[in-house]
């Protein structure tokens, strides 16, 4: 006999109707194309900077949003993956090439002002004071800027896997160390920079925004991940927003994170309360949004070749009244198909009454797995199916106001 597994959500008409659009809340205003790939962007002033992988360094005039045009352009000689701004010069991390410094006093002639070569993959630069913390693949790389034409590394800290993102704040830098979550590293001493504390996030985590005490991670297939690190002994995970693609981007503005959401195009959240974020507006932009920056209502994205701006004013104007995004609550499972059991992972950004349950496709009660109050977090359920025949099964959860979906299959 064959059983079915699922778990059903019950969504509001509205929220799917928001779900299916294009956009919601965000409009854009002005779009140009950069070449391919636009991976990387900074905005100061009446500029946007752009790392655009295959040439290097563009540098974006957007006096007027609605018609941006191309100031200059410097072609680094590796692959540009982010750049920082500050003051006349432009940081780029620029792959096996390390990071170049680039004199921006001139936007249509920048030139190049020094260099340092890493020794692992740059993939991202932010700039604090007179040094630059660059995420070099298994390293944070620290380098002395105070000589733009002679940066030199003072120091240098081991990540256990791929360092793909850097914050800084204070005495600490923070890595988005792609398969081992949040790393938080004191640099009180630039030359000898050491890991303090940790937080392991369930996906991927490529990049990395602090403001306050949170750190906002994006962590790929799992979305924002919003971690309180006012112990940085033992940073702790209080809230999530899951985005419906991949989450490579993130900037943090206020009381809103912006995600660049790969196929999902931009995704702005209402971070107001950490420990319930909500999705109040996007927009599904046309190929692989990478990269984002935020300057007053405008954010600026880098979407394969292109870069576009977005007003977002409508978002903070509409997000008292905004319903959560229904992929804020999520199921999986592993493994899948199984045999005689799978472990179910259930996420909630806030706490709800709900009860889990099993049924077959003849709708019959197998096993109920939770009853009651589900705190918010990660909810781990094993389910044993001993005893049941080979096929589909249904788990439901049976909550107010949202409901998501996940079927596997028992085989034996």
């Amino acid at each position: 006999m064959r059983s079915v597994l699922v778990i059903v959500f019950a969504l509001s008409w509205a929220v799917i109707q928001s779900f299916a659009q294009d956009s919601l809340n965000v409009r854009r205003v002005g779009q140009l194309y950069v070449g391919q790939s636009a991976l990387g962007v900074a905005v100061q002033g009446n500029y946007a900077y752009v790392a655009v992988y295959y040439y290097g360094l563009k540098i974006i005039n957007i006096t007027n949003p609605a018609t941006p045009t191309e100031a200059g352009v410097y072609d680094t000689p590796g692959l540009a993956w982010s750049v920082a701004v500050a003051g006349n010069y432009a940081y780029v991390a620029d792959g096996i090439y390390g990071l170049r410094v680039i004199n921006i006093m001139n936007p249509p002639e920048p030139t190049e002002a020094g260099f340092y070569d890493t020794l692992g993959d740059a993939w991202q630069v932010v700039v604090s004071g007179s040094f630059a913390y660059v995420a070099d693949g298994g390293d944070l790389r620290v380098i002395n800027i105070a000589n733009p034409a002679a940066p030199t590394e003072v120091g240098f800290c081991d990540t256990p896997d791929q360092a793909s993102g850097v914050a800084v704040l204070g005495d600490y830098a923070y890595v988005a160390d792609l398969n081992h979550g949040l790393r938080v590293i004191n640099i009180t001493n630039p030359a000898a920079p050491e890991e303090v504390g940790y937080y392991e996030t369930p996906g991927r985590a490529y990049c990395v925004a602090v403001s306050g005490t949170y750190a906002y991670l994006v962590d790929e297939d799992s979305g924002l991940r919003i971690i309180n690190i006012t112990n940085s002994a033992a940073p702790t995970e209080v809230g999530f927003c899951d985005t419906p693609s991949y989450a490579y981007g993130v900037a943090v503005s206020g009381n809103y994170a912006y995600v660049a959401d790969f196929n999902g195009g931009l995704r702005m959240i209402n971070i107001s309360n950490p420990a319930e974020p909500t999705e109040v507006g996007f927009y599904d932009a046309p190929g692989w949004a990478n990269c984002v920056a935020v300057s007053g209502n405008l954010a600026y994205v880098g979407h394969f070749n292109y870069l576009g701006i977005y007003d977002c004013s409508a978002a903070t104007a509409a997000s008292d009244h905004f319903i959560p995004h229904p992929s804020s609550f999520s199921l999986s499972s592993f493994p899948n198909p199984f045999n005689s059991s799978t472990m179910l992972r259930l996420d909630l950004p806030r706490e709800a009454r709900g009860r889990l349950v099993v049924y077959d496709v003849l709708g019959r009660n197998v096993a109920t797995l939770m009853n009651g109050m589900l705190h918010a977090g990660s909810h781990n359920v094993r389910f044993d199916a001993n005893g049941l025949s080979s096929g589909l099964y249904f788990v439901r959860l049976e909550s107010e106001p949202f409901s998501v979906t996940q079927k596997i299959m028992l085989l034996k």
